[in-house]
């Protein structure tokens, strides 16, 4: 088993930094890759980034909610382009730097969303895209 990095993900980079064994790297290009992923085959579960995330993104892989209850003013973040995702977050990360997304949308109070679709867009970002290996 794993942790998933959700679509609540917004750049913060804190998990990266505790990961002990560096499993944990931004996406490139960001707006094809807005989150940060975990490498299920190198994560060794041991749950330290889940603390260090500011926007409590991260979940072990059978926790991923269903059927998350917004407190509301959460974003969600997608490749641009996707539908819906048309508010842009700018903020910064734990480092002070700055961090510019172009396709979020803001959740409100008691929205219910799925954030279950985002386990397998983790796997794919190793598999099909160009990871931190390739873009290294």
């Amino acid at each position: 088993m794993t942790h998933v990095i959700t679509s609540l993900c917004l750049r913060d980079g804190g998990c990266a930094t505790v990961c002990p064994v560096e499993c944990i790297v931004p996406g490139n290009p960001v707006d094809k890759y807005p989150w940060y992923y975990i490498d299920p085959d190198t994560c060794i579960d041991c749950g330290a980034c889940v603390p260090e995330c500011p926007w409590a993104a991260i979940f072990p892989e059978d926790e991923v909610p269903s059927a998350y209850k917004a407190k509301g003013g959460e974003y969600l973040s997608q490749p641009v382009g996707t539908a819906g995702f048309t508010t842009v977050f700018d903020g910064h990360n734990h480092d002070g730097e700055a961090v510019h997304l172009e396709a979020t949308r803001i959740l409100a109070a008691g929205e219910v969303v799925d954030l279950t679709p985002d386990i397998p867009v983790n796997a794919a970002f190793y598999k099909n895209g160009p990871g931190y290996k390739a873009a290294g």
